[in-house]
């Protein structure tokens, strides 16, 4: 399997990690079972999936959780990256960056993950009410101590950015450049995918130039890219695709062609080859610091995505997937 190397720590995992969050959180509820989802996670570390991303606020604290059960047992092939600075309330999501508080959210991420050190601890928000500085400094501490080996950070805005029509990922580009001067960000996670590049226009540069690794979530676009869902399926309330733009029967239609563009490419590929795991070869031919982190519940899937990685898309496959059409959401 092939390693990609993470930040200026050098942190070292597989091409493709493990987005966990829709074992426990945002996905359809009914489906979410913890022992598939245990199954899951040693499948995709035993095909070098060794990157296995959470966050405290997924469950709450029951993907934590989950993890934890598997890492008991197999700490040493995993690379952990979990996340602080959201809560979640009944009917809200705040962000706390207080450093006692994050300080706090650490041990506890530690303890639930059955741990004694976290490899990536990343910021999922920025409080507004708290300099980022300060949050980043407390974040460093817990590197000082032993209980974090590098640190990262989420990006922010994307979709009201899209729509507003300002520069997509300018707001973290400045968080970026205020908590370096504080503590070396390794690693940034934001969405990427063949149908949401626009990470490749300022974001992934930045990254690139100061040898910043570039965790690339949602490279499936929530499911889409698999070409396993239907228009007008419909989803449960729970699930975060109910309420997406993209997702509306309609769009869901009028998106078909980007399914079918993937097809194409796959089926040249040989019949084994499914449109994920050329949507997740596209991601990882955009450069060697990024890694993309695919959510999956099902070992079916987690084993489908870990081969993308032996997949080698031509010059003509790139170039067809840049020809292909433009993402349409309810807000276009």
């Amino acid at each position: 399997m092939e390693r990609r190397t993470i930040g200026a720590a050098a942190l070292e995992v597989g091409a493709i990690g493990l987005g966990c969050m829709p074992m426990s959180w945002a996905y359809t509820g009914s489906r979410q079972r913890g022992d598939e989802s245990v199954r899951t996670v040693h499948a995709a570390l035993d095909r070098g999936s060794t990157l296995l991303d959470t966050a405290d606020m997924y469950g709450p604290f029951t993907n934590e959780l989950l993890l934890g059960r598997v890492l008991k047992e197999r700490r040493g092939d995993a690379f952990v990256s979990t996340k602080c600075g959201l809560l979640v309330g009944e009917q809200h999501i705040v962000a706390n960056g207080r450093p006692g508080y994050v300080k706090r959210a650490c041990d506890a991420s530690l303890r639930r993950l059955q741990t004694d050190t976290i490899d990536l601890y990343q910021l999922h928000r920025a409080d507004p009410e708290v300099p980022v500085e300060e949050t980043w400094g407390a974040m460093a501490e817990l590197v000082g101590a032993g209980k974090v080996r590098a640190l990262g950070l989420c990006a922010v805005g994307a979709r009201a950015a899209r729509r507003g029509g300002a520069g997509l990922h300018a707001g973290t580009i400045q968080q970026l450049e205020r908590v370096q001067q504080v503590f070396p960000v390794s690693a940034v996670e934001a969405e990427l995918s063949v149908w949401s590049p626009e990470a490749l226009e300022a974001l992934l540069p930045w990254c690139e130039a100061r040898g910043v690794g570039f965790l690339a979530a949602m490279p499936l676009g929530n499911g889409f890219l698999t070409g396993t869902l239907t228009p007008g399926q419909g989803f449960e309330p729970d699930d975060l695709r109910a309420r997406h733009p993209r997702f509306i029967a309609e769009m869901m239609a009028a998106n078909q062609p980007i399914v079918a563009g993937l097809r194409r490419i796959a089926a040249r590929h040989g019949e084994a080859v499914t449109p994920a795991q050329v949507a997740l070869a596209w991601v990882l031919g955009r450069g060697r610091h990024v890694v993309p982190v695919p959510g999956a519940k099902r070992e079916r899937w987690a084993v489908e995505n870990a081969a993308a990685a032996e997949l080698r898309l031509t010059d003509r496959d790139v170039a067809e997937i840049g020809e292909l059409p433009r993402a349409r959401g309810s807000w276009d």
